[in-house]
Order: structure tokens, then sequence, then C-alpha cells
């Protein structure tokens, strides 16, 4: 299920992706391109993971992606790593306006509920690193469609909280998510 709204997105998104390929000088301050963000959505590392989640969580129907746009650095991407038809594996990088013109047609006709349900985190000075293990659902209530985990990368600019990309993979049969990410933890 997962893997059909990622190739959806995919498909979605390759004209502004194709676009959003230039080149970019290196950011040496606070990002200013990006809408203003809550400030209790970067407050802690804790906030801006539990916003990214409830921003792309809810019924069928538009998303509030300047919430969403708000939580990255405009150089940040989201990558899907999948396997495709033919057995082979791939991925699919995305910029965070790729995500959103490609998400927000999907979310427009269905509902998606992604939550998490354990995390590893890792830091070293102003950065950290999340293995974020979720769980994604049609209805809040319902069994899970899909387990796996967003390897989140977070940046501190001594203000707040950044997120500097999302890695995703989903849980399949030959890679069944281990225990050690599943029991919660920091």
């Amino acid at each position: 299920m997962r893997a059909k709204f990622i190739l959806a997105i995919a498909l979605l998104c390759l004209p502004a992706m194709a676009q959003a390929q230039t080149d970019k000088p290196a950011a040496t301050a606070a990002p200013a391109a990006s809408p203003a963000a809550r400030p209790a959505d970067v407050a802690s590392r804790d906030a801006i993971v539990a916003a990214l989640y409830d921003s792309i969580s809810g019924p069928a129907g538009d998303r509030d992606w300047d919430r969403f746009r708000a939580l990255f650095i405009p150089e940040a991407q989201l990558i899907a790593s999948f396997k495709k038809k033919d057995g082979t594996l791939g991925y699919k990088a995305m910029s965070v306006q790729g995500y959103v013109d490609g998400g927000g047609k999907y979310f427009k006709e269905h509902a998606f509920y992604e939550r998490e349900v354990s995390r590893k985190v890792e830091s070293f000075g102003s950065i950290t690193q999340i293995f974020s293990t979720y769980e994604s659902r049609n209805k809040p209530d319902e069994k899970p469609f899909e387990r796996g985990i967003n390897s989140i990368q977070l940046w501190n600019d001594g203000t707040r909280w950044w997120i500097v990309d999302v890695y995703w993979a989903g849980e399949t049969p030959e890679t069944p998510i281990p225990d050690k990410y599943l029991t919660k933890s920091e």
C-alpha cells in the first residue's frame, strides 16, 4: 500500500523535482525561505517529530502545508527507499515542495494516519539522527497497513530545530523491523 503511495507521489512530483535540481549556495545561517514555524512545533526534538507526523496525518482533504514546510530547511529532502516490481531496490528523492505537490494530490482523496511507535536517538553538537519507527493507517483506530522506519536528521541552530531530511523504508517480509527498533527509548 505504501509502495503505491510512494509511486503516486513520485509520479506527481517529477516536474517539480526536475525544476528543483538547481545548484544552491551552502547555507551559513538559519534558513529564511521557509514559512514561519509555530514556536511550539520547533522548540524540541519531540515537538518537531510530533509536528511532522501530525502535519501529514488526517482524513482525506487538504493538509496545512505551510506548517509542514516550516519544519524543514529549504534544501531538505524526503527520500523513500522501496522494492521495485522487478525485485531490485530503488529510491525516490523529493524536495519538500515536490512532496507537497505529490502528497497534496494523494491526501486530498485518501485518509492517511501515521504515528511513531518507537524512537532511537543519537546526537552530537547541533545535529541529531532519529530512527523513528512508524505505523501507517487508513483510519486512526484500525490495524496498520504498514510499518517502517523514518530516519530523520535534525539540526538545531541555537534558536529552533529544523528537519534536514527524512529517509524512510517500509517493512517487508525480507526486512522485518528488528526488536530493538520496536521498544520505546531515547
